[in-house]
């Protein structure tokens, strides 16, 4: 028997899946066993293809969702008043802004789009302290800020996380 593609190498192996004789520089091993170069032509997941719309409907459901979860973390920051309840809004938001992000894009999922939730849960938070409605929050002690930046922290880490 001969190699389809070097007719002049005798061999005795064949793809697994065509049964088209092979010589072992045609040869490509895939976890199932001997393939030939057409036959173990590896593709990406389904889940982990996405499309530069689906980059598009992301970003602009990100944004979206960073101006109405902005809005909502000033007006629970200002009504509770507590520092500390910021850990919450932070995880409850990552977790929301990222659940929007993947049902958008079908659940799909790929280190850019887990960028993309990251960066819609940071400017949601510089939208909740520069609110465009209200007056500017220019002072911040010291230990507020720790509290926020480690809470934005998490919600970032949420967010990435899931859609990662």
């Amino acid at each position: 028997m001969r190699c389809a593609n070097h007719p002049d190498v005798e061999t005795n192996l064949k793809c697994g899946k065509c049964g088209k004789p092979i010589c072992p520089r045609c040869l490509v091993q895939t976890p199932v066993g001997a393939r030939c170069a057409e036959c173990a032509r590896l593709q990406k997941l389904p889940t982990f293809h996405v499309t530069r719309d689906y980059y598009l409907r992301a970003a602009v459901v990100t944004v979206g969702m960073a101006f109405a979860c902005g809005a909502a973390w000033w007006a629970l920051r200002v009504a509770v008043g507590i520092p500390y309840f910021n850990f919450l809004l932070g995880a409850g938001f990552g977790y929301a802004i990222s659940e929007v992000l993947s049902r958008a894009v079908n659940r799909k999922r790929g280190r850019n789009l887990a960028v993309i939730a990251g960066v819609g849960v940071a400017l949601s938070f510089v939208i909740s302290i520069f609110p465009p409605w209200s007056v500017w929050y220019w002072y911040f002690p010291v230990v507020s800020l720790v509290v926020n930046i480690l809470a934005v922290g998490l919600g970032v880490w949420i967010a990435v996380s899931r859609v990662r």
